[in-house]
């Protein structure tokens, strides 16, 4: 499995038990989706190698305690802690409406309500406090924030987005 293929679901970030218990945060508003997995993708020194669950269940509600088969002992839990966990994108539940997930719109047109259109959603950009669209327009960048207020309309079949931006916010490119 390649990581292009799988989305990212969490990281271990302790141990919990002598046992080879360990806690994961899930990087998700709906853990409980997540609280019966059978198996989980562990990237271990940059590859994926899936492990079998053989038991998880939630715990303080953000974060999953897993018990992995063959990790019984402590020295077995020590070498996955900080690992990111993996779960293939077929696994991914269905979003509709107005709603996406950033690798799902890579891709999609931006349509701005008052400009016109943008040009093309090349990435996502989420190390910023407010999530932006990185829009290419003839090889020039276009950032326009993820805001709920600006998104009109997701059109999955036409892979377009209807945006509506303050005035002049993209001008400020040209």
């Amino acid at each position: 499995m390649h990581k292009e293929d799988c989305f990212y679901l969490g990281k271990i970030v302790r141990k919990y038990s002598f046992k080879g218990e360990l806690l994961a945060k899930l990087d998700t508003d709906q853990p409980q989706l997540y609280e019966h997995l059978d198996a989980i993708f562990v990237q271990v020194r940059n590859n994926l190698i899936p492990f079998f669950i053989e038991s998880s269940q939630l715990h303080k509600s953000d974060l999953l305690r897993i018990k992995f088969e063959e990790v019984d002992t402590e020295a077995d839990a020590d070498a996955l802690l900080k690992s990111e966990l993996y779960l293939p994108l077929e696994l991914l539940p269905k979003l509709e409406g107005d709603k996406f997930y950033f690798h799902e719109v890579i891709g999609f047109k931006i349509n701005d309500k008052n400009f016109g259109e943008v040009g093309v959603i090349k990435s996502i950009n989420d190390t910023t406090a407010q999530a932006l669209f990185e829009v290419d327009r003839d090889g020039v960048e276009i950032l326009i924030p993820m805001n709920d207020e600006f998104i009109v309309k997701v059109e999955r079949e036409t892979k377009t987005i209807w945006v509506e931006t303050p005035e002049g916010l993209i001008d400020l490119y040209f």
